[in-house]
């Protein structure tokens, strides 16, 4: 039992529980008997004592750990992590409206401003707890300069990252119901030890270009507001020319968001490839601050202004007040990736007839115009690289090995929770506090330890910057052009055949 309530008083809690979101006004006081009724049949419990709420001014998290240390003690449900994040989401399912009554209340909301409606579900997302608010704020996070801007670098304590392995054989994997874990048919599933629970979950219903899609919230975001639209068939991802028009259709539902899609090949895709999805949200990202290299037209589409990006990685920036336009020009670049090869800097777009060339493409407002990156990407392997040619190559998977999905892209590195307890061992041995590091960050030690004067005052600043330019060279290794004289005059004959 939390220990700032005394052994006994689960009545008194849920007495507590039920009054906090009355008092938001989350919930209807006409609904407390029938609610409380609830929570007793969900700790099977027959009566309850009838109290008045204490004066104690308890968090809504701490109230909802008590109630499931109670369930714990008592036997109700085990003392897994999986049991528990199941019975969690039940409790807070008790205090959250139907689908229904949530769509109705977002879209009158709507009706006043975008920005109105989000808002609403945001905040309801995060009362309810479907928003892993304490878990998020766990994660460290950082800025670190560089030319091409401040980089922004995480350590992600809130969710674990898959191995690329796993997420390449996640395509194939099919579970019984619901069929992965972005299906419709997850609002409201009660979940088990290998789903999370998902009683508290509440999609809302949009339209996309004609079909039906849903936008709800990541429960572990990466940055602010981040949103996840998805397709309410389970299919495959599919990064072609209506994903574009599919971006830009959202935008115009959710002016003040952007919104983005990995690109749809293993390696260089996201770590959910088997259903169709989108992220968003409201947050400026490194990229989108980049400055432009230089700028190009395509005969075709002379409204439409074209940049390559001073960016690690290899962007086309697109922009025009005409959204059709855009994607025309989007169209006629992607058609040209998907088939360029160019062998001296190493880019294949097939091999036996197997796709190798992708676009990471992202998708914001400007004012009235619409504004489109197209980073283009390659997931070719070879020997020197199997996990692949255009991802993090070895000397930095000490740091990062995973995909560099539609996040990353974007400047924001999400770097593995192993980091937090491997960084602090690299810094006692940086101080001499101890006398042997792991393995796979030896050599990088002994580097800094040359490079840098390092003292206990410092050594932080000293592995922060360092972290900092590792993710730089991951997001370099990424790149399909590179940024020396050689990848870029590549990337000129790249934009000549687009521009001839």
């Amino acid at each position: 039992m939390n220990k700032n309530y005394k052994k006994g008083s689960i009545d008194q809690i849920m007495t507590d529980f039920l009054d906090y979101y009355i008092k938001t006004g989350e919930v209807d006081a006409l609904d407390r008997i029938y609610l409380t009724n609830r929570l007793l049949d969900l700790f099977e419990k027959k009566e309850i004592l009838q109290l008045l709420p204490s004066k104690n001014n308890h968090h809504k998290l701490e109230m909802l750990d008590a109630l499931v240390e109670h369930a714990v003690e008592t036997e109700i449900i085990e003392n897994l992590p999986s049991s528990r994040d199941v019975f969690e989401a039940k409790i807070m399912d008790i205090v959250t409206p139907l689908p229904s009554k949530i769509n109705q209340l977002f879209w009158q909301e709507y009706n006043k401003e975008p920005k109105a409606a989000t808002d609403f579900f945001f905040k309801l997302s995060q009362e309810n707890n479907y928003i892993k608010t304490r878990e998020i704020a766990k994660n460290i996070e950082y800025t670190h300069p560089t030319e091409y801007g401040d980089l922004e670098i995480t350590i992600n304590l809130s969710k674990p990252e898959k191995d690329p392995k796993e997420i390449a054989l996640a395509k194939n994997t099919q579970t019984d119901y619901p069929e992965c874990k972005l299906c419709m048919e997850n609002e409201g599933y009660e979940g088990h030890l290998t789903h999370p629970g998902r009683a508290n979950h509440r999609i809302i219903r949009i339209d996309v270009n004609g079909e039906k899609w849903g936008f709800q919230y990541s429960p572990y975001a990466y940055y602010n507001e981040h949103s996840i639209f998805l397709s309410s068939d389970h299919r495959k991802m599919d990064v072609g020319v209506q994903a574009i028009r599919n971006l830009f259709d959202i935008l115009t539902t959710f002016p003040h968001y952007f919104v983005g899609s990995n690109a749809g090949l293993p390696i260089v895709g996201g770590s959910i490839l088997s259903h169709d999805h989108y992220q968003g949200g409201r947050h400026t990202f490194p990229l989108e601050k980049a400055e432009a290299d230089y700028s190009f037209t395509i005969d075709s589409q002379p409204d439409v202004k074209a940049a390559v990006i001073k960016w690690p990685m290899s962007v086309i920036r697109l922009s025009g007040g005409d959204k059709t336009a855009v994607v025309e020009t989007a169209d006629i670049i992607m058609q040209k990736w998907q088939g360029y090869s160019d062998e001296t800097v190493g880019i294949l777009s097939e091999i036996n007839g197997t796709p190798h060339n992708a676009v990471t493409p992202i998708a914001r407002r400007d004012g009235e115009k619409y504004e489109l990156d197209l980073v283009l990407r390659n997931n070719r392997t070879s020997k020197e690289y199997p996990d692949g040619i255009f991802h993090p190559h070895p000397p930095v998977q000490h740091i990062k090995k995973e995909n560099i999905g539609l996040i990353e892209v974007m400047g924001l590195a999400i770097l593995p929770p192993r980091l937090k307890d491997e960084l602090q061992t690299v810094k006692e041995y940086l101080v001499g506090i101890n006398d042997s590091v792991d393995a796979i960050h030896k050599e990088w030690a002994d580097e800094l330890k040359q490079q840098n004067d390092i003292t206990a005052q410092n050594v932080t600043e000293v592995v922060d910057e360092a972290v900092g330019d590792v993710f730089l060279q991951v997001l370099q290794d990424a790149g399909v052009f590179k940024r020396d004289k050689e990848g870029q005059a590549a990337f000129q004959r790249f934009i000549k055949e687009l521009t001839r």
